[in-house]
């Protein structure tokens, strides 16, 4: 895997995506993360009910300590979700990595360019690696902890809709191709 601080010459662009200015493209992502929620959600309200992290049954403070460590880890895993895409791009040999946040999204970039197979182990490397640690840590937390913790895994995929859209797209490009991945748009350049 590797990163290209330049482009190499004969390239061209052959397709570009910006998730801020494109409505529509926007829309149809934010679209698939919910769709990721509810398949996730439903199914698991009849195996665990979600009443469980409604439950009063030990206290007002424990109600509200559920709900404060919910929304604290969601923060949290946000930033570790980006953290884990700058590190995957530092592995490819990124030099600088830029991070921010857009109101709507929270981003990972840089000005290097990837091959497809970097790209989607960029891409994919946060999702992976947080979706196993939460499966492994989800069957060891009480009933009226594991909504919270549940909720996270339900992040974790429902928020990689993007990951897993540019996945799907790109790796349908020619072998060739270099991405360049500013933050929330990127380009892809192929000599096809």
């Amino acid at each position: 895997m590797k990163a290209w601080e330049t482009l190499p010459e004969g390239y061209k662009e052959l397709y570009a995506i910006d998730l801020q200015k494109n409505k529509k493209l926007s829309v149809l992502v934010n679209v698939l993360a919910i769709l990721i929620a509810v398949l996730l959600v439903v199914p698991m309200h009849f195996v665990r009910p979600i009443t469980a992290l409604f439950s009063m049954a030990d206290g007002l403070g424990a109600y509200a300590l559920r709900f404060v460590v919910l929304l604290v880890l969601m923060v949290v895993y946000m930033i570790l979700h980006e953290l884990v895409h700058g590190v995957a791009m530092k592995l490819c040999g990124t030099k600088k990595v830029k991070y921010g946040f857009t109101g709507l999204y929270a981003f990972a970039g840089s000005e290097d360019y990837y091959d497809k197979r970097s790209y989607i182990f960029i891409a994919l490397a946060p999702v992976v690696l947080w979706g196993i640690v939460l499966a492994l840590i989800t069957p060891f937390v009480s009933l009226e902890w594991f909504w919270v913790v549940y909720l996270l895994q339900v992040s974790n995929l429902s928020g990689a809709a993007g990951d897993f859209f540019v996945t799907v797209r790109f790796s349908r490009f020619p072998q060739d191709v270099l991405i360049k991945d500013h933050g929330v748009g990127m380009t892809v350049f192929s000599k096809q």
